[in-house]
């Protein structure tokens, strides 16, 4: 299950320290401040002003003047203090990045309309902002870029690779268009698109940039075609985590994602999760349990499931085919039922997730250098999409017994860079970079396989774990979508340690007003934080909770317990799971748990009456709602946790509110 976001949310921005291609060149000796248009879409743009101390002083503030131009806006901006007049515009520094060292630079971004609408007369603290004075500029832009052609496609993406440009001052990366639109920024000679539909084609071209500034002319076109999509059909993404550990308390089988509908409706399906080898640092497969304190630092090191993923015999009543397992087969149970799965849905993918809250404690060590991604990778795509899978005690697995069962990788760190992670997890500040080193390494030898293979990550809702260990500059050339954290903004665990003494909702697509506590999340607060700081739309997937979590002796307050004071987590589905309850639990094991609907935050709950039971979850009336909200915004989808939860009724509302 997942665990609760970070409860006291910094908002610092993310882009503070990021440096990009810069479009104008400039003299060498003076401060700058070069425009870069991030991404366009016709009505509107994303720009970034980077601001660089090209003397040799320190500065102590600066202040970023423009005209935009007749019918033109800047809506909002980030990392800056906005004012203007008229057409005129006014940026200055904020507390945290007014001190430039000499050499050293910072950025601000800003949302503006329409695309064409660009600033211009452009004033670095009164004086130009290209620097001006001494040395000239270097005008000659790099030789076009050659051979750009298509590599591979999956069914949201498209990957593109070409010959290096030569430059008299050095090519310092690659622009990628679809076109008039930049989709892509590179260093190297290759990309890849993602956020697209299932079966469209698209057209592109690339353009060199080097260290002045300079901008090649365009290459020649290539097209590409997405493959077709997932069982649920359209253009939007389904994507269903289903738990590892199903098979027991849960009694929730491969088979049941047949049966109840859900398996003809996803388009991805992600198996969760698998563990990092603590010692040698790679995937690894063993029988070991965690341990059943929730803030041992060791409780998940070290352990796995492989007896749940190959080594567990599937009798006939719980096959996807009605055929049992047979003593002698070198693959038996999840993986087995995964291949049968997708033999009877081809156009379902099947995603490995590593990671997860109890098994990210040694991201940050797999990450660290080039050495250790290179081996942590290779060891992953050996196990799980060659198929190598280690020979168990029981006999089965060995060479090629897994090949088939999985189509990519489902990265799962929580959380990079921060210390809100589960007791015990390492982190670093490098963990940033770091990361993004590791999804470029994932799609690098994804990629080499040649096409269809899924890179995809479970992203936070909060801006201080963003800001500590997500690059959403860089990170997006990697991945094809973002399983985006909708859940979870509130809730009370079994431990008691989470939020125990106030109700809140745990998944409102917008905020409420009445929200007592320091942060105010939500849905629709989460994803602006991701195309508020550029992220294609068709790369974010709302998350959406297919269980609820709850609060007993709660106070109805007026306002039938939502918001109240509470006396700790209600009883769940299991002893070690209070304060949750899957979907299916809740009208069946919560009687006369009455279900209010708030319009206004989009928000649905239960209460039993004064000093009971009080549960917040999503139903079809929310999912709707949210569908709706996915559509009017051009996001990619949705992402379920988990699929147990459900026996058709969530999937069937969130299938029919994205078609």
């Amino acid at each position: 299950m997942r665990r609760p976001i970070l409860r006291l949310a910094v908002a610092f921005a993310a882009a503070a320290s990021l440096t990009l291609p810069q479009l104008t060149a400039h003299a060498a000796g003076a401060p700058t401040a070069t425009f870069n248009k991030d991404s366009g879409w016709g009505t509107g743009y994303q720009g970034k002003y980077t601001i660089t101390n090209g003397g040799s002083t320190t500065m102590t503030s600066w202040k970023v003047e423009v005209d935009v131009p007749a019918g033109g806006s800047i809506g909002s901006a980030w990392d800056t203090a906005m004012t203007h007049s008229g057409q005129h515009y006014t940026f200055t520094n904020q507390s945290y990045n007014g001190t430039i060292a000499p050499g050293a630079s910072t950025s601000f971004g800003f949302n503006g309309a329409p695309e064409s609408a660009t600033p211009a007369n452009c004033t670095l603290n009164g004086q130009p902002c290209a620097g001006g004075g001494g040395g000239g500029t270097d005008t000659t832009p790099p030789s076009v870029p050659g051979g750009l052609h298509v590599t591979g496609t999956t069914s949201s993406s498209i990957t593109l690779a070409w010959t290096a440009s030569t430059d008299n001052v050095g090519v310092t990366g690659y622009r990628v268009y679809e076109g008039g639109t930049a989709v892509a920024d590179v260093a190297g000679t290759s990309a890849t698109v993602g956020g697209l539909a299932a079966s469209s084609s698209h057209t592109y071209t690339v353009a060199a940039r080097d260290a002045a500034g300079n901008e090649s002319a365009k290459s020649a076109a290539a097209t590409g075609t997405t493959q077709a999509g997932g069982g649920g059909g359209g253009t939007y993404q389904k994507v269903g985590y289903y738990p590892q550990w199903g098979i027991y308390g849960r009694n929730f089988w491969m088979k049941d994602l047949d049966t109840n509908g859900a398996a003809g409706k996803l388009t991805v399906l992600n198996y969760s999760f698998e563990n990092i080898d603590p010692n040698n640092l790679t995937c690894f497969e063993t029988t070991k349990a965690t341990t059943t304190n929730p803030s041992d630092p060791d409780q998940g090191t070290g352990a796995g499931d492989q007896y749940a993923d190959y080594g567990a015999s599937v009798g006939a009543d719980h096959s996807v085919d009605g055929v049992a397992d047979t003593w002698d087969q070198k693959l038996k149970g999840n993986f087995n039922q995964i291949k049968k799965l997708k033999a009877k849905h081809p156009n379902l993918k099947v995603l490995v997730s590593l990671g997860g809250w109890t098994y990210s404690k040694f991201f940050s060590d797999v990450a660290k250098t080039d050495a250790s991604r290179k081996k942590f990778v290779g060891s992953c795509i050996d196990m799980f999409i060659r198929g190598n899978l280690p020979v168990s005690s029981d006999g089965t697995g060995g060479a090629g017994t897994g090949a088939g069962v999985f189509d990519g990788f489902d990265i799962d760190w929580e959380w990079p860079g921060s210390p809100d992670g589960h007791p015990g997890n390492h982190y670093a500040a490098a963990d940033k970079a770091n990361l993004t080193a590791l999804l470029a390494e994932f799609r690098t030898e994804l990629d080499a396989l040649g096409p269809g293979h899924l890179l995809t990550a479970f992203t936070p809702a909060d801006q201080a774990k963003i800001s500590a260990g997500w690059d959403f500059s860089k990170i997006f050339s990697s991945l094809d979508y973002a399983n985006v954290q909708g859940y979870d903004f509130h809730g009370s665990g079994s431990d008691n340690s989470w939020e125990p003494n106030r109700t809140g909702d745990q998944a409102n697509l917008y905020t409420d007003p009445n929200d007592p506590y320091p942060t105010k999340f939500s849905v629709d607060s989460t994803v602006k934080l991701y195309t508020g700081a550029g992220v294609n739309p068709k790369k974010v997937l709302v998350g959406i909770p297919f269980y609820g979590r709850g609060w007993q002796q709660v106070a109805d307050g007026g306002k039938s317990g939502e918001w109240q004071t509470a006396n700790g987590a209600a009883p769940g589905d299991f002893p070690e799971e209070a304060g949750t309850r899957g979907y299916k639990n809740l009208a069946a094991n919560v009687p006369g748990c009455t279900v209010h609907h708030n319009e206004q935050t989009v928000a649905t709950y239960c209460y039993t009456g004064a000093n009971g039971q009080w549960w917040t979850f999503d139903d079809p009336w929310s999912i709707g709602k949210k569908t709706d909200y996915i559509k009017a915004n051009g996001l990619g989808g949705a992402m379920i946790w988990e699929m147990s939860g459900d026996t058709g009724t969530l999937m069937s509302a969130l299938d029919g509110g994205l078609r």
